[in-house]
């Protein structure tokens, strides 16, 4: 028995289908299904029952589940106390994609610095929600600031609604709002094919039946400038990259009809140490949601 079966086995309760806490876990199903199988057999026990296309936890599974999440809960409070004595307990890490640093450092930090002079914020740059995500997993971070949605095993604390808009470079004939169907054949940085992301931004277009030219995929955010000059294309980005953007000499222009997605400050399921719990104050009184 390990930790990470530990994991599986709470994530599995909680989503009550292999399929889901697979997701929520960002490994493949089989891969989950496997280790639970495994456990089960080392413990001699039934965990999860069969039920249509999802499980159920049988009596002894829910007295696992109990334990496990103690356990979890036990180890995590260990790794803050070691990070806080390692750390001198005087710094502060937040993971944050490059297209939210801006808000970040422009809004929420000076604010928290303000009434929290003797702490160090060390911003932990990240390459989108998946890396917020990860970071926070490998106790790189204590928060996260992402938009939402995030796996099950973090809480989320919602702050502000953002606006998707299309960076783009001089030049394109486009009106100053563009209709959705106006992407359908225009050239777009996209995400790497596979990730999170990507397959949002893949729904979107479905729903609005657009098929965008692929000009480049990645995502290394922090040289989406770069990116759209060298490609000759378009980004979707938050509203928050549009003051780069101008500098830059690029255009911003909304969407028809407008998107918005939720961003929050994210972190793991356990106690957190009180310099994380006095930014979520600060930053919850200055919430906009």
């Amino acid at each position: 028995m390990n930790l990470q079966q530990l994991r599986y086995v709470v994530a599995t309760a909680e989503h009550r289908t292999m399929t889901d806490a697979a997701r929520s876990l960002y490994i493949a199903q089989p891969a989950l299904s496997r280790a639970i199988r495994d456990l089960e057999r080392e413990l001699g026990m039934t965990l999860f029952a069969r039920s249509g296309r999802g499980v159920v936890v049988t009596p002894q599974g829910r007295r696992v589940v109990k334990l496990a999440k103690e356990a979890l809960d036990a180890v995590h409070e260990i790794e803050a106390l070691a990070t806080h004595t390692h750390s001198g307990g005087s710094e502060l890490r937040i993971a944050s994609p490059p297209s939210l640093e801006s808000g970040l450092a422009g809004r929420l930090l000076p604010a928290y610095v303000s009434e929290h002079p003797g702490v160090r914020v060390h911003i932990v740059r990240c390459d989108g929600r998946d890396g917020v995500v990860n970071a926070i997993r490998e106790q790189r971070a204590d928060l996260g600031l992402t938009d939402l949605p995030v796996p099950a095993d973090l809480v989320s604390h919602p702050l502000e609604r953002q606006e998707i808009v299309l960076i783009s470079p001089p030049g394109l004939d486009l009106p100053e709002s563009i209709p959705m169907i106006r992407m359908n054949g225009m050239r777009l940085v996209l995400p790497l094919p596979g990730s999170a992301r990507r397959r949002e931004f893949d729904q979107l277009f479905a729903t609005y039946g657009v098929r965008p030219i692929v000009a480049a995929e990645t995502d290394e955010r922090g040289g989406w400038l770069s990116t759209i000059r060298s490609a000759s294309a378009s980004l979707l980005g938050y509203r928050g990259m549009a003051e780069q953007a101008v500098r830059a000499g690029l255009v911003v222009r909304s969407l028809d009809p407008p998107l918005r997605r939720i961003i929050a400050l994210v972190h793991a399921r356990r106690r957190l140490p009180g310099m994380a719990q006095d930014f979520l104050t600060v930053a919850e009184n200055r919430s906009a949601v």
